[in-house]
């Protein structure tokens, strides 16, 4: 029996979530825009259906799919598409789907990022990338995995990502905790990447997470080499994400924007990932934001959260919750 078996899931009406009506309202136009943007120009190419990665920079053509229907760009997104999602242990023929999805992981920063998606694909017992089940195009819509800081610590790429989060955190009470996890701790410490398409089914999120967090409690049992076994024994989590921040969060609201949601979550996992964390800190983007009326308040922010390992467990929990209650 394969370690990791496919698990099959049809592809719903896309219903961003969130924890309130207004902010459910403003990720579903978010998320909307950026589908009928680009299946805008698939239509005019080919047949197929194509989804969007957010930051509008990615495209990945499924093919044998039934369209249900596609909506112009001046009327409300109501499309179906049904298809089979698999999960796979990452190979070397993921590079190129994993990269893409990769690309703005970042900001805009120009680092070897190749050297991340080698770093990515080459472990291959803690990691997973969901695809379409029999598609010939092998298209990566998700990528899941926790690197060690510590054990990875030479490679060009994590050092400039260190040097990226270092660069980018200015909260003097934060510096010397990212500092301590960047450096000293870092054979304690996993950068949990978690990357998809924007309409990617919520309902395939408790079970990728699952799986990643037993892969890495398998691992401590079954790597071959102790060196290896402790390397996947975290006492810590690092995250670098994306949400919608208010642009009046950090002030005193009038009666008037009291609705207002101080963030809005791109990802549902973020939310409680936020509220679990240790600390965290926010860093400006250079990514272009959708323009929508209901995100004229809001700027697409950065956020790097530092997450206990021993929480991870209430992690799990509230996010089965999260979507069972959608």
């Amino acid at each position: 029996m394969p370690r990791k078996p496919a698990r099959h899931h049809r592809l719903l009406p896309v219903q961003p979530l969130t924890f309130s009506p207004f902010a459910r309202s403003v990720a579903r136009v978010a998320t909307a825009y950026l589908v009928k943007h680009h299946m805008h120009d698939a239509m005019q190419q080919s047949a197929g259906l194509f989804f969007s990665l957010f930051g509008d920079e990615f495209k990945e053509k499924l093919k044998n799919v039934d369209r249900q229907s596609v909506s112009s760009e001046d009327e409300e997104f109501d499309g179906v598409v049904q298809a089979d999602f698999a999960f796979f242990d990452p190979k070397p023929d993921d590079f190129h789907g994993v990269k893409t999805l990769l690309q703005s992981y970042l900001n805009n920063k120009q680092w070897d990022l190749s050297g991340f998606v080698d770093l990515i694909l080459g472990q291959t017992t803690v990691g997973t990338v969901v695809k379409l089940e029999d598609d010939e195009d092998n298209g990566v819509f998700s990528i899941i995995t926790a690197l060690n800081l510590g054990r990875y610590k030479d490679h060009k790429c994590i050092s400039e990502l260190k040097e990226f989060l270092l660069n980018i955190c200015h909260e003097k009470d934060k510096i010397g905790n990212l500092r301590s996890l960047l450096g000293d701790e870092a054979q304690k410490v996993g950068l949990l990447v978690s990357q998809c398409v924007v309409n990617l089914p919520p309902e395939l999120l408790p079970p990728l997470y699952d799986a990643l967090f037993d892969e890495i409690s398998w691992a401590t049992e079954d790597e071959p080499t102790e060196e290896l076994r402790n390397s996947f024994r975290f006492k810590f989590y690092v995250v670098v994400s994306k949400f919608y921040k208010h642009k009046n969060a950090n002030q005193k609201r009038s009666s008037s924007t009291d609705k207002d949601e101080a963030f809005v979550y791109i990802k549902p996992e973020d939310e409680i990932l936020h509220k679990l964390s240790m600390w965290s800190f926010l860093f400006p983007l250079q990514t272009q934001q959708v323009a929508t009326h209901e995100l004229k308040n809001y700027q697409l922010t950065g956020i790097v959260m530092a997450v206990k390992a021993e929480d991870i467990s209430s992690f799990r929990q509230q996010l089965h919750a999260l979507i069972n209650e959608s």
